[in-house]
């Protein structure tokens, strides 16, 4: 069974730094490109980053590049997501997905069941 589960969300102010976690489980792990996607109250799910099968590209969405950052440890089955200099604008259900094809579409296979980020002015 497919599993996708994200950790690391909680409250930090403005500014502050968190680091979020996904632990895959029932896929081969390195044979799959891993996203991070987001939904604000109110909002579409949105995508944030993504990298590819073997860690070696990365893409992210305008608004957080130079700010987030993700890595993937294939032995290890994770994939994490690095968030520096958060803003309120962050605020969101954070959730990883898995996928065949690495892009930013929406309609990943696989996905977690969300990690809540919340970001204080």
């Amino acid at each position: 069974q497919v599993q996708l589960v994200e950790s690391g969300g909680g409250l930090v102010q403005a500014g502050g730094s968190l680091r979020l976690s996904c632990e895959v489980s029932g896929l081969t792990f390195s044979s799959y490109a891993m996203g991070w996607f987001r939904q604000a109250p109110g909002k579409e799910r949105e995508f944030v980053a993504a990298i590819s099968r073997a860690g070696s590209s990365t893409d992210y969405v305008d608004s957080v590049k130079g700010r987030f950052t993700c890595t993937r440890d294939n032995a290890k089955k994770l994939v994490y997501l690095q968030m520096n200099t958060l803003k309120p604008e962050d605020t969101a259900v954070y959730y990883c997905a898995a996928d065949r094809a690495w892009g930013r579409h929406i309609n990943y296979a696989y996905w977690g069941q969300g990690t809540q980020v919340t970001v204080s002015s």
